[in-house]
């Protein structure tokens, strides 16, 4: 801090004023400025400069071009980063959701164009039978022939289906199985 004499004494510390000219427009723009924070003019100006010092800018050489460069640095990074984002999105729409909402449609799809439901079967009651001392453990013959043909085909339908189904796993989220077939096959 300065030293100031005032009446033949020294005071330390004061904080005492000088005068600086300046333009009368420059003096205008200023008392505007600092009123804009409700500062003195005195706490503005040491803001500004060390503002300035703080950032090695200087108002008459390249401190403006530094700043910009630093701005046009810092928004292609961001710009690389939302990049990074937007690729991140688009692959688990196209790994993990896409694939997700088409196989629910295709169920969706396979209900609705059914558009029945299943009718219970009638009951059929059978008539008491006197018979129930024998032994029954045994098939006809053409009903047995007949279970296992429609066992077979069942069983066929399935192993189709079994292989047509491969596993997923997307790089986010849990793996999952995909039916490899159209609507109508399955």
């Amino acid at each position: 801090m300065e030293k100031q004499s005032t009446n033949n004494k020294t005071k330390k510390g004061t904080g005492g004023y000088s005068n600086i000219t300046v333009k009368k427009e420059t003096a205008v723009r200023f008392r505007t400025y600092s009123k804009k924070f409700n500062k003195c003019h005195s706490e503005v100006l040491d803001r500004i400069l060390g503002y300035f010092k703080e950032n090695d800018l200087d108002p008459f050489g390249e401190g403006t071009k530094i700043v910009v460069d630093n701005i046009k640095k810092l928004e292609t990074k961001m710009m690389k980063k939302f990049d990074r984002i937007i690729a991140i999105i688009k692959n688990m729409e196209k790994t993990s959701i896409r694939p997700t909402y088409e196989m629910v449609l295709i169920f969706y799809e396979a209900y609705v164009k059914d558009g029945r439901k299943p009718k219970p079967k009638p009951v059929k009651i059978q008539e008491e039978r006197k018979d129930f001392l024998e032994p029954r453990n045994t098939v006809p013959k053409t009903e047995h022939e007949r279970m296992l043909k429609e066992f077979k085909e069942y069983k066929k339908r399935c192993n189709e289906i079994l292989n047509k189904v491969e596993k997923v796993e997307p790089m986010m989220g849990k793996p999952y199985l995909k039916i490899n077939m159209g609507i109508g096959g399955f």
